[in-house]
Protein backbone atom coordinates (compact mmCIF):
# COMPACT_ATOMS: atom_id res chain seq x y z
CA UNK A 1 0.00 0.00 0.00
CA UNK A 2 2.81 2.42 0.85
CA UNK A 3 4.43 1.77 -2.53
CA UNK A 4 1.18 2.64 -4.28
CA UNK A 5 0.95 5.96 -2.43
CA UNK A 6 4.57 6.78 -3.26
CA UNK A 7 3.90 6.22 -6.95
CA UNK A 8 0.86 8.51 -6.82
CA UNK A 9 2.89 11.29 -5.20
CA UNK A 10 5.63 10.97 -7.81
CA UNK A 11 3.11 11.23 -10.64
CA UNK A 12 1.49 14.37 -9.25
CA UNK A 13 4.81 15.95 -8.24
CA UNK A 14 5.28 16.83 -11.88
CA UNK A 15 1.89 18.57 -12.06
CA UNK A 16 1.69 22.29 -11.37
CA UNK A 17 -1.52 23.62 -9.85
CA UNK A 18 -2.25 27.34 -9.74
CA UNK A 19 -4.70 28.30 -7.00
CA UNK A 20 -6.41 31.68 -7.37
CA UNK A 21 -8.52 32.89 -4.42
CA UNK A 22 -8.76 36.17 -2.52
CA UNK A 23 -9.41 34.39 0.82
CA UNK A 24 -5.91 34.01 2.29
CA UNK A 25 -7.01 31.33 4.77
CA UNK A 26 -8.51 29.15 2.04
CA UNK A 27 -5.60 29.84 -0.28
CA UNK A 28 -3.13 28.62 2.35
CA UNK A 29 -5.27 25.61 3.26
CA UNK A 30 -5.69 24.43 -0.34
CA UNK A 31 -2.01 25.07 -1.09
CA UNK A 32 -1.01 22.93 1.90
CA UNK A 33 -3.36 20.08 0.89
CA UNK A 34 -2.11 20.01 -2.69
CA UNK A 35 1.55 20.17 -1.60
CA UNK A 36 0.92 17.26 0.79
CA UNK A 37 -0.45 15.35 -2.20
CA UNK A 38 2.69 15.97 -4.22
CA UNK A 39 1.66 18.87 -6.45
CA UNK A 40 3.88 21.81 -7.34
CA UNK A 41 1.75 24.74 -6.12
CA UNK A 42 1.60 28.38 -7.20
CA UNK A 43 -0.90 30.84 -5.71
CA UNK A 44 -2.41 34.23 -6.48
CA UNK A 45 -4.79 36.27 -4.35
CA UNK A 46 -6.59 38.10 -7.18
CA UNK A 47 -7.49 37.76 -10.82
CA UNK A 48 -5.08 40.57 -11.73
CA UNK A 49 -2.22 38.93 -9.80
CA UNK A 50 -3.01 35.63 -11.51
CA UNK A 51 -3.03 37.28 -14.93
CA UNK A 52 0.37 38.87 -14.24
CA UNK A 53 1.85 35.49 -13.31
CA UNK A 54 0.41 33.83 -16.43
CA UNK A 55 1.69 36.63 -18.68
CA UNK A 56 5.12 36.30 -17.03
CA UNK A 57 5.39 32.66 -18.05
CA UNK A 58 3.58 30.58 -15.44
CA UNK A 59 2.25 27.52 -17.23
CA UNK A 60 0.15 25.39 -14.86
CA UNK A 61 -1.43 22.04 -15.61
CA UNK A 62 -4.48 22.94 -13.52
CA UNK A 63 -5.97 26.25 -12.39
CA UNK A 64 -8.20 26.13 -9.31
CA UNK A 65 -10.16 29.36 -9.69
CA UNK A 66 -12.44 31.29 -7.35
CA UNK A 67 -15.07 33.48 -9.00
CA UNK A 68 -15.83 36.24 -6.50
CA UNK A 69 -12.70 38.37 -6.23
CA UNK A 70 -12.12 42.13 -6.26
CA UNK A 71 -11.15 43.71 -9.56
CA UNK A 72 -10.95 40.94 -12.12
CA UNK A 73 -13.30 38.12 -11.11
CA UNK A 74 -12.77 34.47 -12.00
CA UNK A 75 -15.11 34.52 -14.98
CA UNK A 76 -13.28 37.50 -16.47
CA UNK A 77 -9.91 35.84 -15.83
CA UNK A 78 -11.07 32.62 -17.49
CA UNK A 79 -12.57 34.44 -20.47
CA UNK A 80 -9.38 36.44 -21.01
CA UNK A 81 -7.01 33.48 -20.69
CA UNK A 82 -9.09 31.45 -23.14
CA UNK A 83 -9.69 34.22 -25.70
CA UNK A 84 -6.00 35.19 -25.70
CA UNK A 85 -4.84 31.54 -25.67
CA UNK A 86 -2.60 32.28 -22.68
CA UNK A 87 -2.73 28.81 -21.09
CA UNK A 88 -4.65 26.62 -23.53
CA UNK A 89 -3.33 23.40 -22.00
CA UNK A 90 -4.43 24.23 -18.44
CA UNK A 91 -7.48 22.47 -17.06
CA UNK A 92 -9.60 24.94 -15.09
CA UNK A 93 -11.64 23.93 -12.08
CA UNK A 94 -13.85 26.68 -10.73
CA UNK A 95 -13.99 26.53 -6.93
CA UNK A 96 -16.53 28.98 -5.56
CA UNK A 97 -19.62 29.35 -3.42
CA UNK A 98 -21.65 30.71 -6.35
CA UNK A 99 -23.94 27.79 -7.01
CA UNK A 100 -26.74 29.20 -9.13
CA UNK A 101 -27.45 27.25 -12.31
CA UNK A 102 -26.58 30.29 -14.44
CA UNK A 103 -23.17 30.62 -12.76
CA UNK A 104 -22.36 26.94 -13.29
CA UNK A 105 -23.44 27.12 -16.93
CA UNK A 106 -21.40 30.27 -17.49
CA UNK A 107 -18.25 28.76 -15.98
CA UNK A 108 -18.52 25.59 -18.04
CA UNK A 109 -19.32 27.58 -21.21
CA UNK A 110 -16.15 29.63 -20.66
CA UNK A 111 -14.11 26.45 -20.68
CA UNK A 112 -13.92 25.19 -17.11
CA UNK A 113 -13.47 21.43 -16.84
CA UNK A 114 -15.43 21.30 -13.58
CA UNK A 115 -17.40 23.63 -11.32
CA UNK A 116 -17.17 22.88 -7.60
CA UNK A 117 -19.05 24.52 -4.73
CA UNK A 118 -16.60 25.15 -1.85
CA UNK A 119 -19.12 24.66 0.93
CA UNK A 120 -20.05 21.19 -0.33
CA UNK A 121 -16.55 19.69 -0.40
CA UNK A 122 -13.61 19.30 1.97
CA UNK A 123 -10.14 20.28 0.77
CA UNK A 124 -9.23 16.58 0.57
CA UNK A 125 -12.22 15.98 -1.70
CA UNK A 126 -11.09 18.86 -3.92
CA UNK A 127 -7.65 17.27 -4.22
CA UNK A 128 -9.36 14.00 -5.17
CA UNK A 129 -11.45 15.73 -7.84
CA UNK A 130 -8.36 17.34 -9.38
CA UNK A 131 -6.52 14.00 -9.38
CA UNK A 132 -9.52 12.37 -11.07
CA UNK A 133 -9.62 15.08 -13.75
CA UNK A 134 -5.90 14.67 -14.40
CA UNK A 135 -6.34 10.91 -14.64
CA UNK A 136 -8.89 11.14 -17.47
Amino acid sequence: MAERQAVAVIIYMEKKIFIVDDDEFLLDMYAMKFRESGFDVEVASSGADAMDKIKNGLSPDVILLDVVMPGMDGFEFLKKTRSEHLVPQALVVILTNLGQKEDVERGLALGAKDYVIKARHTPSEIVGKVKAILGQ
